[in-house]
């Protein structure tokens, strides 16, 4: 892969993903193909963690003001003003 980022490793993930499923590559070129894809989760997984810690959510406060909040993946907040 010449340029990798999340688009292209995740669509070179899912032609893998597909090729797999399909069951018609030989023994070897599908563990070959399955070491690869699993790099690939590997680098996707990285770049959404480090995505994730960028994400911020505007909340507003009981004031009307709003303030930033980190994003949370469990869904805490989900946006909604959190109890102080």
């Amino acid at each position: 892969m010449a340029e990798k980022n999340f688009e292209t490793a995740l669509h070179r993930l899912e032609e893998i993903v597909q090729r797999l499923e399909g069951g018609e590559m030989p023994l070897g070129k599908s563990l070959e193909s399955f070491e690869e894809g699993m790099q690939l989760a590997g680098y996707c997984s990285g770049e959404l963690e480090a995505a994730e810690k960028k994400v911020s959510l505007l909340v507003q406060e009981s004031g009307g003001k709003y303030r930033e909040t980190p994003f949370s993946p469990g869904g805490e907040n989900n946006g909604e003003p959190s109890e102080l």
